[in-house]
């Protein structure tokens, strides 16, 4: 690996520190990524409707099984990827913050996926496994663009680096 520091960003040439992410970018990218992340689940829901699978499950535990409505699915990443892109500013400027928010994310999605598990014997194993689909889309459409956002202003990934020098290192 290089010792040039600018390479590690997932822009071909880092950003300007002038350029580097602020709140309102992660709010920006969670609320594009989260809407992206609802339309494509709201996708899945609507297919999965068509093949029969009838979205019943135990929403609180006194109440018994409940249609899942269509538009849950639609609001619920969005809402997340807010959350998520919110809370990823706690780590904007730090060492390493491309992976907490990475290993962060996944923590938040594994624990996520916990629900449609621990679902009574009467859900039905279909609804559970397009709902896990659901979870693992929405993570994979929103936690690694927030991730390589903050990644950008990790320390030294925007300082200017004459090109000519790190090439003859």
């Amino acid at each position: 690996m290089t010792s040039s520091p600018w390479l590690r960003s997932k822009t071909p040439i880092a950003p300007p520190r002038a350029a580097n992410p602020t709140w309102r970018t992660l709010l920006y990218a969670g609320t594009v990524t989260g809407a992206w992340a609802g339309l494509v689940s709201v996708a899945i829901y609507g297919i999965a409707r068509l093949l029969g699978v009838p979205f019943q499950a135990e929403v609180r535990p006194d109440a018994g099984l409940t249609q899942i409505p269509w538009f849950v699915p639609l609001v619920t990443p969005f809402i997340a990827a807010l959350i998520g892109a919110l809370a990823a500013t706690l780590v904007l400027g730090r060492r390493h913050a491309r992976q907490v928010v990475l290993w962060a994310g996944g923590l938040v999605a594994v624990v996520s996926i916990a629900w449609p598990l621990l679902q009574p014997e009467t859900v039905l194993w279909s609804t559970r496994a397009w709902l896990i689909v659901m979870h693992v889309v929405a993570w994979f459409l929103v936690v690694p663009q927030i991730a390589r956002i903050v990644g950008d202003s990790e320390p030294r990934a925007s300082e200017p680096r004459d090109l000519l020098t790190d090439a003859a290192r």
